[in-house]
């Protein structure tokens, strides 16, 4: 389900956050956004979901209903069982009938990412990165072909952040979807991203591979901070943050 936006240009009332922005993305890639706080990552996220109205063009070669978007915060009541969390992604509600695909599919996503052993288990007496785990598996019980993913592995640790990016990559390739992902790390998007794309006050200003993207001039320009690049596993490269620019 490729991505095609011209244009994109967002505004709050009369202050204008998000700046004529040209992007596009591909079956089967991660594309990360990146930039410091307040840059309009999210602001975009949200608007390539359909969730903003917004001047430019968006334009998905598929149905619109086929986006996954996960916020950063979701708001579940902690009552729930994690797969009833999970069959929301089915369902507008939970009611007393529930079809066997919709419970088959919301297992299915469950199993895929290896958290059906707390099926049963309510949502609050999760941990941070299970909770991750549980909404991820609720977008993909929806089976969409892209997923708009806002920071998902905010708040977790090093290990939950490994683990769930892995996952993210191993499940875009495997079903082919557009993934695009709001991150803070520089080094899990050097990682784990195909592709970058580099805010810097709303406007897009750089966008291309993590080698291409993740050097000490663009990472100044966009964070204003001095870098130190060094070659890591697998050609990606690694960042050091040394101090303010």
């Amino acid at each position: 389900m490729r991505l095609h936006a011209t244009g994109l240009h967002i505004r709050y009332g009369r202050r204008s956050v998000v700046h004529g922005v040209d992007l596009a993305a591909a079956p089967g890639e991660i594309l990360a956004i990146l930039g410091a706080n307040g840059s309009g990552k999210s602001t975009l996220l949200r608007a390539l979901a359909g969730l903003l109205p917004h001047g430019g063009t968006v334009q998905w070669d598929g149905d619109a209903h086929a986006i996954g978007y996960m916020p950063q915060d979701n708001a579940i009541r902690a009552a729930l069982t994690a797969f009833e969390v999970v069959l929301l992604g089915r369902l507008r509600s939970l009611t007393l009938r529930v079809g066997a695909a919709d419970v088959d599919a919301a297992s299915a996503a469950m199993a895929e990412l290896g958290i059906a052993a707390f099926a049963a288990r309510r949502i609050g007496e999760l941990s941070g990165g299970q909770r991750q785990l549980v909404f991820m598996a609720q977008i993909l019980a929806g089976n969409p072909r892209a997923l708009l993913l806002d920071e998902p592995t905010s708040a977790l640790d090093i290990s939950h952040q490994l683990h769930v990016l892995a996952l993210l990559r191993d499940i875009t390739r495997r079903r082919g979807l557009t993934t695009l992902a709001v991150l803070h790390d520089l080094n899990a998007a050097a990682r784990f991203a195909d592709r970058i794309a580099l805010m810097q006050h709303g406007r897009l200003i750089a966008i291309g591979t993590p080698a291409e993207i993740l050097t000490r001039d663009t990472l100044r320009q966009a964070y204003g901070i001095e870098v130190s690049v060094q070659p890591g596993p697998g050609g990606a490269p690694v960042i050091i943050p040394l101090h303010v620019a």
